[in-house]
């Protein structure tokens, strides 16, 4: 009866480890970049918030610019003052996040939860020389219209 418990115990502290590590762990992390288009919080008991990362892109099959939105979800609440102030602010920013095992509640609605946010430098405004433009060379006038030119001009000590 003794070596049943034991083994009992073992077994119910190994299911324990593993349910932990599928709920807390993650098979994946990885880097995303844009701009927040959406972020809101949702759930009834396990509050998350769910936001969609707006990621630009060029189609090359189409020559066209189409958008990608990428849903994640997040729960720690410097990530979320993080993006909310790109929210507002409409920076791009790249998404440092782990992909999850499973969906769970308390994780969120998506297997991508957010571990980090960080704001990509601005572009900055190229700078223009100025180059100096080329006098334009003048159409010479006829003779007889440049007389009549120069007999109307009208002098300023005239004046």
């Amino acid at each position: 009866m003794g070596k049943f418990k034991i083994t009992l115990i073992i077994l119910l502290v190994l299911l324990l480890a593993v349910g932990w590590y599928v709920s807390a762990g993650y098979y994946s992390k990885g880097e995303r970049a844009g701009t927040i288009s959406k972020l809101s919080e949702k759930g009834y008991v396990f509050k998350t918030y769910e936001g969609v990362l707006n990621e630009g892109g060029y189609s090359g099959e189409t020559g066209t610019l189409q958008p990608r939105y990428w849903d994640f979800s997040a729960k720690e609440d410097s990530v979320v003052d993080k993006l909310r102030n790109a929210m507002q602010t409409g920076e791009r920013i790249t998404i440092t996040y782990h992909e999850k095992f499973f969906i769970f509640p308390w994780n969120g609605d998506t297997e991508y939860f957010i571990i980090d946010v960080d704001f990509l430098p601005k572009p900055q405004q190229p700078i223009y020389e100025s180059v100096p433009v080329p006098a334009q060379p003048q159409p010479a006038l006829p003779p007889s219209t440049t007389d009549s030119v120069r007999s109307t001009t009208i002098r300023p000590e005239a004046i």
